[in-house]
């Protein structure tokens, strides 16, 4: 089922998920990501911001900004479209995803801000659409990318978000994991310029560490319907010692990117650093992203770049969000609690997937 034409949203509430299947007995099937969680009243789906009120799929998470940015469009990275032009980054709360080696914590998987939108009791920033486009107007930049935690799980933001920004004049940016259902893909790709996708690796077995459901084709998959869908795509490989550093590995990813995006489509080579629960892992030696921008140029790629000094998107300045929306300072924090009356005075139930 897809989001009807709505009102737009002036106060924070819960909005349907955009894509649902409704099952006998209450229960939903949420589309917007490849885990297709099937949820029963009251429960959450594994990426926290998505839940079931009586057969409704609801998303926690609109208009709640976890983080905000500004960066050059080479940061995400991406730099075969609109070279040195700049992007307000921002992120919401949720991911389909755990990575071992997350960097964004914090202002991704959100579990203590999702549990607080669902008690009713956050003091998290909510944003309308036009608000946040404006504020990138005020900030002279170019286009507004979603990036920090997956943006397939705050995908009804963006569907009403990217078209305001397109008549503004400002491009849009999805960053993504790519594990994202083709519908949902088809739904957005109107409204999105530029994909930067990760591939991680070309093994299943990493990826199901990180996602136990995925496989390496849905990404992969996903990222090519992307560009025959009309979409800029350039793609990044993280790649940790001992994980996916494997040249062998990285000449097929490259070869992969050659034969299914063109020999002059951008492929991002960047350094891993410990984080979380690869703390352990030292970060990834200089010499090894260099062999495998070697293996790329092997492969026939004209356009491999090395990032030896970042690893991840991630918000560096990370100024309080009262610094892009000074008008709304004194709302910014007030509690959220969802006016909609599907909600009642019990609140949304905590129980989650996972």
């Amino acid at each position: 089922m897809s989001r009807p034409i709505k009102i737009p949203v002036d106060n924070y509430q819960l909005v349907e998920t955009c894509l649902q299947e409704q099952l006998p007995g209450g229960t939903v099937r949420c589309g917007l990501c490849s885990w297709r969680c099937k949820l029963s009243h009251g429960q959450r789906g594994f990426c926290q911001a998505h839940v079931n009120r009586n057969g409704t799929l609801y998303n926690l998470s609109y208009g709640i900004l976890s983080s905000i940015d500004v960066n050059p469009i080479e940061a995400k990275p991406v730099r075969h479209f609109r070279p040195g032009t700049r992007v307000l980054s921002v992120g919401s709360y949720g991911c389909s995803f755990r990575c071992g080696g997350c960097h964004n914590l914090e202002i991704s998987w959100g579990v203590t801000a999702l549990d607080e939108l669902a008690r009713g009791a956050s003091t998290e920033a909510f944003i309308t659409p036009d608000e946040l486009v404006q504020a990138a107007l005020r900030e002279g930049v170019e286009g507004i990318a979603f990036t920090y935690s997956e943006p397939a799980v705050w995908l009804e933001y963006i569907l009403d978000v990217a078209p305001l920004a397109h008549q503004a004049g400002l491009y849009t940016v999805y960053v993504s994991n790519s594990f994202i259902t083709p519908e949902a893909l088809v739904r957005v790709a109107p409204h999105i310029d530029v994909l930067c996708s990760d591939i991680k690796s070309l093994r299943d077995d990493f990826y199901h560490e990180i996602c136990p459901t995925a496989r390496v084709e849905q990404v992969l998959s996903a990222i090519e319907m992307a560009q025959e869908l009309g979409i800029h795509v350039e793609t990044r490989t993280n790649v940790i010692p001992g994980k996916n550093d494997d040249r062998e590995e990285l000449y097929r990813i490259a070869c992969w990117v050659r034969d299914h995006l063109g020999e002059e489509s951008p492929w991002h080579i960047t350094r891993f650093f410990p984080a979380y629960k690869l703390s352990h892992i030292p970060p990834t030696p200089v010499e090894t992203l260099w062999q495998a921008h070697a293996e790329a140029q092997r492969a026939g790629l004209k356009n491999a770049y090395v990032y030896a000094d970042t690893g991840c998107d991630c918000a560096k300045e990370n100024k309080p969000l009262q610094a892009y929306f000074p008008e709304k300072s004194l709302q910014l924090n007030a509690v959220k609690k969802c006016s909609a009356s599907c909600c009642g005075e019990e609140g949304v139930l905590l129980k989650k997937y996972e």
